[in-house]
């Protein structure tokens, strides 16, 4: 057993010597507070440098440019009623301008820095795992590099050629595990057998089980949701609810604060159709890269999730190509959607899109008119998925505007309130029961643990009401580096 005193002292040093600070999480929602020197330094870096400056810019108010920017407000798209077919207000907030190009650098902060900044991982002499089905990994091997930590990615092989191709430029050691989007047992697997083969060489920093995920959702995403919402709101409008693919469930972190701000919202938890694990207990394999399932990650908390709805993969798939073909872009401009939006549309990846469509799904089960707000999240854009994009050129032809005309009007104007449930409290305890399965049987979580999960109140606010614990214990470490003092 390594001593957390020493592990500590070995961090600071390694800090040191490698010119890290850390970025506090008050500063990530508060980008205005960053020491001035620091964001001088920024002016000369690229957004996705190799730079331990860029641990600042985990932020979702990056001003939107590829070198040198500074901050601005929160990075977001309104998709209109004629794109989405429907009356109420959609916002999105972008994810394309964080670091990698993933608002998954700030879901492995948490993770890695909590451990860090405690003495519980040695940077030094320990390798950190990070288990993904692509984004994870790669926000997990930036900051590592970030943080002078060495790291493990381990991910499907199906996934998109983009994913291998950068973790190999960051020189993370990589594991990829048979399947692709939905096959997360096999991920399990291969950790466990590295952590059986390498002791306490590595951590595994699982984004499904480790409350770091979506503490920093919670403490970052939810304020910029808020944020847009308070800005962007008309009079007379209301923030009805929050739409997100469940994935690893770090997002829906974002919804525990916003309740808590807006008590009376509805959260929804989207899946693959494919792979109904909420809404069927069911499994199979699709292909909305950028989720994770079959089964119920251990940091979502069921109790306060109002509505499952469920996305065809084809859906995602057809609209990936409606939205960033030519023939599709002109159609949608055709049928009056403006061209400062076609003109964004690549900033959806396709898990975003499959956000979207939750959106609207909601929207039409409850009736949504134009005095109601959905707020929901694009994790990635199109940059992370071209290789996709020309694979299905190859497998289908040529994108015409007929197909564009077929795939607006089913895809979008055509969705239903089919393969959606709004849930009272046995659909929430069924569905917390399916962690049983995993977590208890699976990964060594206890049937208490699970109990506490649902039948104490407090259990989720213990972990989600200590954002300002941590930031102290990030200041004291940075004193302890001495590194901003001569940014003060």
């Amino acid at each position: 057993m390594r001593d957390p005193k020493q592990v500590l002292e070995n961090t600071i040093r390694r800090c040191r010597e490698r010119n890290i600070i850390i970025p506090t999480f008050d500063e990530m929602r508060h980008p205005e507070k960053i020491p001035a020197k620091i964001k001088e330094e920024l002016k000369g870096i690229g957004l996705w440098d190799l730079n331990p400056r860029n641990l600042f810019r985990i932020t979702w108010k990056n001003e939107p440019v590829p070198h040198g920017g500074g901050f601005g407000p929160v990075n977001m798209i309104e998709l209109p009623g004629e794109l989405t077919g429907v009356e109420a207000r959609i916002l999105m907030i972008v994810g394309k301008f964080f670091p990698t190009g993933a608002h998954k650098v700030g879901a492995t902060f948490g993770p890695l820095v909590t451990r860090l900044i405690e003495g519980r991982f040695d940077p030094t002499s320990q390798k950190a795992i990070w288990p993904s089905t692509g984004n994870y990994c790669r926000g997990g091997a930036y900051d590592a590099h970030l943080l002078a930590c060495e790291c493990i990615a381990v991910l499907p092989e199906g996934m998109s050629r983009e994913r291998f191709d950068w973790l190999k430029k960051v020189g993370a050691e990589i594991f990829a595990t048979p399947g692709s989007e939905s096959n997360v047992k096999e991920i399990y697997d291969k950790v466990k057998q590295l952590i059986a083969e390498r002791g306490e060489a590595v951590v595994n920093l699982n984004q499904f089980e480790d409350m770091g995920n979506p503490l920093w959702h919670y403490a970052v995403t939810g304020s910029a949701l808020e944020e847009v919402f308070e800005t962007q709101k008309r009079p007379g409008q209301r923030l009805f609810g929050v739409a997100l693919t469940q994935g690893s469930a770090g997002t829906l972190g974002a919804g525990e604060y916003l309740k808590e701000k807006y008590p009376t919202i509805k959260v929804a938890a989207c899946e693959a159709w494919e792979c109904p694990t909420l809404l069927l207990n069911g499994f199979g394999a699709h292909r909305i890269e950028g989720i994770g399932d079959k089964h119920v990650p251990w940091v979502h908390n069921l109790r306060n999730t109002d509505l499952v709805a469920d996305i065809p993969d084809e859906d995602c798939i057809r609209l990936m190509r409606l939205f960033n073909e030519p023939a599709g872009r002109k159609w949608l401009e055709r049928r009056g959607v403006a061209p400062a939006v076609t003109g964004r549309l690549d900033l959806l990846g396709i898990s975003s899109i499959a956000n979207l469509l939750a959106s609207i799904k909601m929207a039409r089960y409850f009736e949504l008119g134009s005095n109601d707000v959905v707020l929901t999240i694009a994790t990635d854009s199109m940059e992370m998925y071209q290789s996709r994009l020309e694979e299905y050129r190859k497998l289908e032809g040529e994108y015409t505007e007929f197909h564009a005309a077929a795939d607006l009007e089913r895809r979008l104007h055509g969705q239903t309130t089919d393969h959606v449930q709004e849930l009272g409290y046995w659909d929430r305890k069924r569905m917390h029961n399916l962690k049983y399965y995993t977590w208890v049987e699976q990964q060594g979580k206890t049937s208490e643990e699970l109990n506490a999960q649902w039948y104490d109140p407090e259990w989720w606010n213990r972990h989600f009401h200590t954002v300002e614990e941590w930031d102290e214990k990030i200041r004291e470490f940075n004193r302890r580096t001495g590194l901003l003092e001569k940014y003060r």
